[in-house]
């Protein structure tokens, strides 16, 4: 089990030849989201990336645990501080990094689809293989951290189904031509910068960016009937339609009214079978 080469990662990603200012790895850690909220505070620079052998304390959205084993997957993070993007647009930034990581799964030969608004579904199985997870960070710079977590291989026993009863799966299990997890990390970072720079020239609008059509193309969530779970137990019953350009869910209701659902506002998103 090799551990993630931080020096060929930063001769491939790191400025002036590549997108990143800066890149770390360490053996272990609590959450590099955490780390990086931190660091924005602290002054750290745009593009900024830490990457973790482990996480002890992984998180998803809403607090939910994200099963960070040594040795398994990629768990990283960005810091980007996106001047050119409102804050209002920030969530369509994971829209963005979906797409990154479809984009790695099609170099990898593994068939993956994104389950909006943050995970992305491998095999025909559709097993959970990554997740996203974008928090603004209030400072007097705007700043956004950006987590990724990617199984490369198989998590082991003892790790529970996700939210909605997504089980686990990983690329070497959807058998993905490398699991090198440095040449793994090197392609996503690269995918990433690619489409976060197209987001953030068009200040978040994904169809000003390109990056809109691509998503509907890759969304399963897309025209399924599908039971949102909204906080203070509102549920809306009805077909997913379509995405728009802030990376809101347009979903016709069965009594046939249109609800435009934020990812921020969700508790789940689960298909009716």
């Amino acid at each position: 089990m090799n551990a993630i080469n931080a020096g060929r990662l930063r001769a491939e990603l790191l400025a002036p030849q590549g997108p990143y200012a800066a890149l770390d790895v360490v053996p272990s850690t609590g959450s590099t989201n955490a780390d990086l909220r931190r660091a924005s505070v602290e002054g750290a620079a745009d593009r900024t990336v830490l990457i973790a052998e482990e996480q002890t304390s992984g998180v998803g959205r809403r607090a939910r645990v994200w099963a960070s084993p040594k040795g398994s997957g990629i768990y990283l993070s960005v810091l980007l501080r996106p001047v050119e993007v409102p804050f209002s647009a920030l969530g369509s930034l994971a829209i963005a990094a979906g797409l990154a990581v479809t984009d790695l799964t099609g170099e990898l030969g593994v068939d993956a689809v994104l389950k909006w608004p943050n995970d992305v579904l491998a095999g025909p199985d559709r097993g959970k293989c990554a997740g996203i997870l974008s928090e603004a960070v209030a400072g007097d710079e705007l700043g956004v951290v950006l987590g990724i977590g990617l199984n490369v291989r198989p998590l082991g026993p003892g790790v529970e189904p996700g939210a909605g009863g997504l089980l686990p799966t990983s690329l070497a299990e959807q058998g993905a031509r490398t699991t090198d997890r440095t040449d793994i990390a090197t392609l996503l970072l690269a995918a990433l910068a690619d489409r976060e720079d197209r987001w953030r020239a068009a200040g978040g609008d994904l169809a000003k960016a390109g990056l809109l059509d691509d998503y509907r193309a890759r969304c399963e969530t897309l025209g399924q009937e599908v039971r949102v779970l909204l906080p203070g137990d509102h549920t809306i019953l009805g077909t997913a339609e379509d995405v728009d350009g802030a990376g809101q869910l347009k979903v016709r209701g069965q009594d046939g009214k249109r609800h435009i659902v934020f990812a921020g506002d969700v508790v789940h998103l689960r298909p009716v079978r």
